[in-house]
């Protein structure tokens, strides 16, 4: 790829409102920076964050180049309501809000449950470059759907997966194209990474609709069913590499190369919620050993340069502390924290969420 413009204003932009994605968003922002990015990582922050994760993030902020932007929740209207695959997803509304920071030319989400491998991600900004300004750049929703999870609709399958016609090496650098007449499942994206180019129109439009639509109570991932609606016809997909999600490892076989993994998305559980089973294995089927290893890598790297900076670092280190599993053999003490357990390995126990009764 050639070497992304330096006279453009770029910065990546997340958000975190619970405590329990801190370690999350740390990693992020110190792999990051670990494979060379010039720009910085602009952290949306809710009221709702414990103070002593701000306490953190603060700390990191010069070492990591973080910009904090507290900001409101986001909710929907009192008179709607909503059908989320889980409670936890109640939050997510709040993602919108990176639309809602002017002055840069164009900017990238990230998940907080997103780390960087391998290569910078500053290539991503390229993809930018012929982007319409009402348009955003991301990849497709995986509908495989394998472990046949109730929630999903009958038509996510496997034949029905924007993914599935891709391979390697082409997949690299090809995405299947998002047309008008393109099957329903092709214009699901996934929100976790996505490119755009900030305005206040491209914001009040969004915030209009918000406050407008009949179709909030029908969306069962917030700010996803949101995008993809809002954007209808108006985003263009992106090569899996930049929205690498870890499930896709032993799904798309066809296109997946770990060496060649920009930025990871750890879906359903996170991996710094439980330390890998002694045999190696990870995850919520058990199957996500690898890549949750991956994340681990780097938090022990973190943990190290954060040891070194002295008295600042083992403060950060105390207060992450609390949000990360500890070592397999050391005992937990103190209260369970339910959040982490919203996050950990019995994560799919939400997704027994029953329809609203649209009559009451």
């Amino acid at each position: 790829m050639m070497a992304t413009p330096t006279n453009k204003k770029y910065a990546y932009t997340t958000l975190i409102t619970r405590a329990n994605y801190l370690a999350g968003v740390l990693i992020l922002a110190y792999t990051l920076r670990k494979h060379g990015s010039q720009y910085p990582l602009i952290v949306f922050y809710t009221p709702s964050l414990k103070d002593e994760a701000v306490r953190a993030l603060e700390l990191e902020a010069t070492r990591l180049n973080l910009i904090l932007k507290k900001c409101d929740l986001l909710l929907p209207p009192k008179d709607v309501k909503t059908w989320l695959i889980a409670e936890r997803f109640t939050d997510t509304w709040t993602k919108l809000r990176v639309f809602e920071v002017f002055g840069f030319d164009t900017l990238c989400y990230l998940d907080a449950d997103m780390a960087i491998y391998n290569k910078n991600m500053d290539c991503v900004f390229e993809l930018g470059t012929d982007l319409p300004s009402d348009w955003i750049a991301a990849s497709h929703a995986c509908v495989c759907n394998k472990e046949r999870d109730a929630w999903a609709p009958e038509e996510w399958k496997e034949e029905n997966c924007g993914f599935t016609p891709l391979s390697h090496p082409s997949a690299l650098t090809e995405s299947t194209a998002v047309k008008p007449d393109s099957r329903p499942t092709h214009h699901l994206l996934n929100s976790g990474q996505f490119l755009y180019h900030p305005s206040e129109k491209l914001w009040n439009d969004m915030l209009h609709f918000f406050n407008t639509t009949p179709l909030l109570s029908k969306f069962k991932f917030p700010d996803q069913d949101f995008l993809g609606e809002f954007f209808r016809n108006k985003w263009r997909s992106v090569p899996w590499k930049f929205n690498a999600l870890k499930t896709m490892r032993y799904w798309h076989g066809n296109m997946w190369r770990d060496d060649e993994v920009i930025c990871l998305h750890y879906i359903v559980d996170k991996p710094w919620a439980q330390r890998l089973n002694e045999d190696g294995t990870a995850g919520y089927k058990g199957n996500d050993g690898e890549t949750h290893a991956w994340w681990w890598k780097e938090y022990d790297g973190w943990l190290t340069k954060t040891k070194a900076s002295g008295e600042e670092g083992e403060e950060v280190i105390r207060l992450v502390s609390k949000f990360v599993a500890k070592p397999r053999g050391e005992a937990d003490t103190g209260e369970v924290d339910a959040d982490m357990q919203a996050i950990g390995a019995n994560v799919q126990a939400f997704a027994k969420n029953e329809a609203p009764d649209q009559t009451s």
